[in-house]
């Protein structure tokens, strides 16, 4: 009896062999990015934050592949991957964000729109342009409406993101991402380390400063004890 062949497993690369950012502004930028939302879904397992990932979209098929710079997938789960195989997770990103350069101006604003418009039907898509040298506007944002892109329109200077609940404003060569509850900025976990060792080093600061003004404290009422006691054995060497 004639048995059919077993199908190997298909091995779906990790990489397209391109780097991860044309310029360390961009790399920055992209990474500042995906720590920051990663942070803020930390306690969220059902919240996949990534960037700069092959997300494979037709089973089978090693080169139906892309790789945006920032995505947040809700509804998946949270643990680390070597690539995204659509079929399997069950969905695609809500939120992709490229950053564009040079070198991806065309490909972020025709193939990858398209992709993300029609095959992966990606809800929200932001670029933004670093450098200002090759979008214009350098920042963008659209959301999938009717099944095709419309503009966001900016609130205030910056595109609201219905997916993240956030507001997003370029500033300059970064993308600060807002909590509209409470208009404060998302920190990074950079910029929150930095800020931590700050008040630390403010706290280490006033506390020196306490201690050296209670040793003076205790400094001067040594003197006051040792004048007031040289005083009263005047006093008593008077009487005598």
């Amino acid at each position: 009896m004639a048995t059919s062949p077993r199908l190997r497993p298909i091995d779906y690369p990790t990489s397209d062999g391109k780097p991860m950012a044309e310029t360390d502004r961009h790399r920055r930028l992209m990474m500042d990015l995906i720590e920051t939302l990663e942070e803020r879904y930390a306690d969220d397992p059902g919240v996949y934050v990534s960037g700069d990932l092959l997300l494979f979209y037709e089973e089978g098929n090693k080169r139906r592949h892309v790789a945006p710079d920032v995505f947040v997938t809700f509804g998946i789960p949270k643990r680390a991957r070597d690539h995204d195989l659509l079929w399997l997770e069950g969905k695609g990103p809500d939120v992709v964000i490229e950053v564009t350069s040079k070198t991806t101006r065309r490909e972020d604003q025709t193939k990858k729109r398209t992709l993300y418009q029609d095959v992966l039907r990606v809800p929200e898509y932001f670029q933004i342009d670093p450098t200002e040298d090759d979008l214009k506007p350098p920042f963008q944002g659209h959301r999938l409406v009717d099944g095709a892109y419309v503009p966001i329109d900016p609130v205030n200077g910056r595109l609201p993101s219905a997916a993240l609940g956030l507001l997003l404003e370029r500033d300059g060569a970064h993308l600060h991402l807002i909590d509209p509850a409470t208009g404060l900025r998302l920190l990074t976990p950079r910029e929150r380390a930095e800020e931590e060792h700050r008040h630390r080093l403010e706290a280490d600061r006033k506390r020196a400063e306490a201690e050296a003004r209670a040793a003076e404290a205790e400094a001067e009422n040594d003197r006051l004890r040792r004048e007031l006691e040289e005083l009263r054995r005047t006093l008593g060497r008077g009487g005598a």
